[in-house]
């Protein structure tokens, strides 16, 4: 994989679900749903994977590069939580 798609891969990722997580956050009302809603997702992803077969030679198969957009993905989920509490803090109502 190129270097630049990497970025580029790992800025639509951040982008995505900042933007995911933001709305989500607004909506609802709450901090950090969205994030449990991703750990539950990869979480019910994993155990799928494991009733169906041997998971560990499945997981076996993604990279270091799947793996980085995973944590990129996470950690923009959390960067939304925190931009929407500092946001209220701050004094700003969204609905």
């Amino acid at each position: 994989m190129n270097i630049f798609q990497l970025i580029i891969g790992i800025v639509i990722i951040v982008v995505l679900f900042f933007g995911i997580s933001f709305i989500l956050n607004m909506l609802l009302k709450t901090t950090y749903l969205p994030v449990l809603f991703y750990i539950i997702f990869i979480l019910g992803w994993l155990v799928y994977h494991y009733e169906s077969g041997p998971w560990l030679a499945y997981l076996a198969e993604y990279g270091w590069i799947d793996l980085l957009y995973a944590l990129f993905g996470l950690a923009a989920v959390f960067g939304g939580g925190l931009t929407i509490q500092k946001l209220r803090k701050l004094g700003f109502k969204m609905f």
